[in-house]
């Protein structure tokens, strides 16, 4: 006997719960897609831009003629405010730009053996501009020595910090260029000494808020500039993380070493 009173569902009803379940799976699913495919590929790629792996660098800078030049051998994390502040505290004077004016400065000065604390520093590029900032420290009463160090600012942050690339070399006397036959400076070939003085000097004036190295930066481990001046170097990096101002800081130490 079928009992009359006993509700029965319509038809099609059971599709219709299934409805808002299967709306929900491909919700899901869109939800997944936009994510994966879209938004998380833009997010990363956003950081990636700003945020990469030092040891991505190149590890040459080039001359202005794309000869090879010096050696990057060291960086800094900070602002250009802190850099130069820094550096200045560490006993290093903001180098001169070569004209022709200085040119003609350096080459008198080195014959009357005057100091200049401000020599110019020749164009060297690396991320395919010349250098932003550039720092020397002269040795003795002539600038034919002088230790020095040209900086790039990095087109991406480490720990969210901008990086200024370097680098150090020595100047061990004036001669002509090679390539152009203008006035300029020859490099003595030990590139890892100067990496470790501006290290030195930064910590002793009290910039250094840490320091840690990159081991195998350099492959090559020897080579000549555009200069055709030798070079070697254990691969190691430098790196001094700048803090945001002097701690007991004391003053330079490095022009008087």
């Amino acid at each position: 006997m079928n009992d009359s009173s006993v509700p029965r569902d319509p038809p099609n009803a059971g599709a219709r719960r299934r409805r808002p379940a299967l709306r929900l799976i491909v919700g899901l699913v869109a939800v997944w897609a936009i994510a994966a495919y879209l938004l998380i590929p833009w997010i990363a790629k956003r950081y990636y831009s700003r945020h990469g792996e030092i040891s991505e660098v190149a590890r040459l800078t080039v001359t202005g003629d794309d000869h090879p030049g010096d050696p990057v051998n060291i960086a800094l994390e900070g602002t250009e405010e802190q850099v130069v502040h820094a550096m200045t505290a560490a006993g290093w004077f903001p180098a001169d730009p070569i004209t022709f004016r200085t040119s003609v400065r350096i080459a008198v000065d080195s014959v009357l053996r005057r100091p200049d604390e401000d020599a110019p520093v020749s164009n060297l590029f690396l991320f395919g501009r010349r250098q932003d900032l550039a720092f020397e420290q002269p040795v003795g009463n002539s600038p034919r020595q002088r230790h020095h160090v040209r900086f790039w600012l990095w087109d991406k942050t480490q720990d969210d910090r901008p990086v200024y690339f370097g680098s150090a070399t020595f100047d061990e006397k004036v001669g002509l260029s090679h390539a152009t036959g203008q006035v300029t400076h020859h490099i003595g070939p030990d590139v890892d000494a100067e990496r470790d003085r501006i290290m030195s000097d930064l910590e002793k004036a009290g910039w250094a808020e840490r320091e840690y190295d990159i081991d195998g930066f350099h492959k090559q481990l020897e080579g000549r500039n555009g200069g055709d001046d030798p070079w070697h170097t254990d691969g190691r990096l430098g790196v001094v993380v700048l803090r945001e101002a002097a701690g007991a800081a004391t003053g330079g130490s490095g022009a008087g070493k």
